[in-house]
């Protein structure tokens, strides 16, 4: 299976389980027929910049108190999709754009959505990574 369509089936079942160890998240890959290695999920988890949350796998969030960034995700080759509190995605970007990050080729904002336009698939990491460093306290 191609590894981007494994990364979405990985999110897929993050989003609507509890899922509390790599193992477990295989087995489910295995269900729905999706063949996959412990070190071939170990690095889709970190690719994805899953984390844990009270024991089970998450998508990584922010609290409104971080200038109302939400969620970072992978949207196909060269695309990010952030997620923010309505009303501030345009501030956002204007945060996003002002640090320059070489990987990043444009962004649009909309009321609480932002795209991120990047040169590749590789790009995709280190802009998850800039990004979210940006926001922590």
């Amino acid at each position: 299976m191609i590894k981007q369509k494994r990364q979405q089936k990985i999110l897929d079942l993050i989003r609507t389980k509890n899922i509390g160890t790599q193992d477990e998240l295989g087995e489910l890959l295995s269900r729905s027929q999706v063949g996959v290695t412990q070190s071939s999920v170990s690095r889709d988890l970190d690719d994805l910049g899953i984390v844990k949350v009270n024991g089970y796998y998450a998508l990584p969030q922010k609290g409104s108190e971080d200038l109302g960034l939400q969620t970072l995700e992978i949207a196909g080759d060269n695309l990010v999709v952030a997620k923010c509190d309505t009303g501030v995605a345009s501030a956002v970007c204007v945060l996003i754009d002002r640090k320059k990050i070489e990987e990043i080729v444009g962004t649009i904002a909309g009321d609480d959505t932002i795209f991120i336009a990047v040169r590749d698939r590789k790009g995709q990491k280190a802009v998850l990574k800039k990004v979210w460093e940006m926001f922590e306290k």
